[in-house]
């Protein structure tokens, strides 16, 4: 889906997980931001209407980031479309809710494939072009790496080693002048979060808006949060 329409001075983002939530509201504000957009899910289906529902302002591509092979093809689409990557948003996760002893080495592999392994293998794919560009890396973790609700087991394990991944980018790209920041939402209105706690679990007075989520990851995308570099910003409903 992917192929060059934008002008290669622009600047241009990565968002995985980019076909709902706080993936889809942070790409509608990059666009907002006259910013070029690749917004990568696994679904072909929920990316054409992702992409629909942006106007036809961003790139598509349709990848894995939890397969061998799929982040050297997000990082080649990303080329392709724009001839460069200043900021590179890991928001693609899996959030099983499964009682610890029901956990399976599937599942956990799963979880680790989606939520950790597969945003280091991402990184290290672009960052020679991150480095070129000296641009932005944000990883989208959880509050659930502070309190894991019960049943959380893997899916808080493997979040927790993206908020470490940007302390190392923090101290290892100073050098490139590459920057990296890590957002931890609590509980998020999104369709994800739905499938696992309805409304009388947890009301729509608890639950964050995703665009307040997706405004503190631009922001730090964009520049407007460099002084958090290395960090890990926690975001709650009220915070």
């Amino acid at each position: 889906m992917a192929h060059p329409t934008h002008p290669t001075d622009s600047k241009a983002a990565i968002v995985t997980g980019g076909t709902a939530g706080i993936g889809l509201a942070a790409a509608r504000l990059l666009i907002e931001r006259d910013w070029r957009v690749l917004v990568v899910g696994r679904d072909p289906k929920r990316l054409g209407e992702a992409l629909d529902t942006l106007g036809g302002k961003a790139q598509g591509c349709s990848a894995d980031v939890s397969k061998p092979d799929g982040p050297g093809a997000i990082v080649a689409a990303c080329m392709r479309a724009f001839g460069h990557i200043d900021v590179l948003i890991n928001n693609a996760g899996v959030a099983p809710l499964v009682p610890l002893a029901q956990h399976t080495p599937g599942l956990i592999d799963q979880c680790y494939a989606t939520n950790a392994i597969g945003p280091a293998k991402l990184i290290l794919a672009a960052w020679p072009y991150l480095s070129a560009s000296k641009g932005r890396v944000v990883n989208v973790s959880t509050m659930a790496t502070r309190d894991p609700y019960p049943g959380f087991f893997a899916y808080a394990s493997s979040k927790a080693g993206v908020e470490l991944m940007v302390k190392s980018i923090a101290s290892e790209g100073q050098a490139a002048g590459v920057r990296a920041f890590a957002v931890a939402p609590g509980a998020t209105e999104t369709s994800m979060f739905r499938a696992l706690f309805d409304e009388e679990a947890v009301p729509s007075s608890d639950v964050l808006d995703p665009k307040t989520v997706a405004t503190i990851i631009v922001d730090c995308a964009t520049g407007d949060r460099d002084g958090d570099n290395g960090k890990t910003i926690e975001v709650t409903p009220g915070g």
